[in-house]
């Protein structure tokens, strides 16, 4: 799905040079006024991968600043995030599903196992964060649709 995201940023860019449109304005653009911008809803998407990842196998999170103002600094992050999650293997995550995993989510602690984690809060979090920045470009004009988005094209 990052992979993904980042073909729709490249659409992103393509669109905003034919328009002559500043990227930033794409960067900053929100659905709501009380809803994350595209760039937060990137940085947060990007986070779940490398977290939920780091958490099943047991290892360390890194933790990314949220600098990115531009379309390239957010493809960036995405490919950094790629990689740093390409690189676990499968017997690095093999029996996560009863780890114990806990967090601390705006100020409150909460507890899971692994599969839990992954199946109830993080990928619920990752789709609704890419989800979320897949629409706010489709609601700017960008040409996406759903093959976009499911790596189709």
């Amino acid at each position: 799905m990052l992979k993904n995201l980042t073909a729709i940023l490249e659409k992103a860019e393509a669109f905003a040079k034919d328009r002559d449109i500043e990227p930033e304005v794409l960067v900053n653009w929100r659905l709501a006024p009380d809803m994350l911008p595209l760039s937060n809803q990137i940085q947060i998407a990007a986070d779940f991968a490398k977290g939920t990842t780091a958490r099943l196998a047991g290892a360390r999170v890194p933790s990314y600043p949220d600098e990115e103002t531009t379309l390239a600094e957010l493809k960036a992050r995405i490919a950094k995030t790629v990689k740093f999650v390409e690189g676990f293997k499968p017997k690095d995550i093999d029996g996560s599903e009863t780890r114990d995993i806990t967090l601390i989510v705006g100020g409150q602690e909460m507890r899971f196992k692994g599969e839990p984690y992954l199946v109830h809060f993080a990928l619920p979090n990752f789709y609704f964060h890419v989800t979320t920045a897949y629409d706010i470009l489709r609601r700017c004009g960008v040409d996406i649709g759903k093959r976009d988005f499911i790596g189709m094209t």
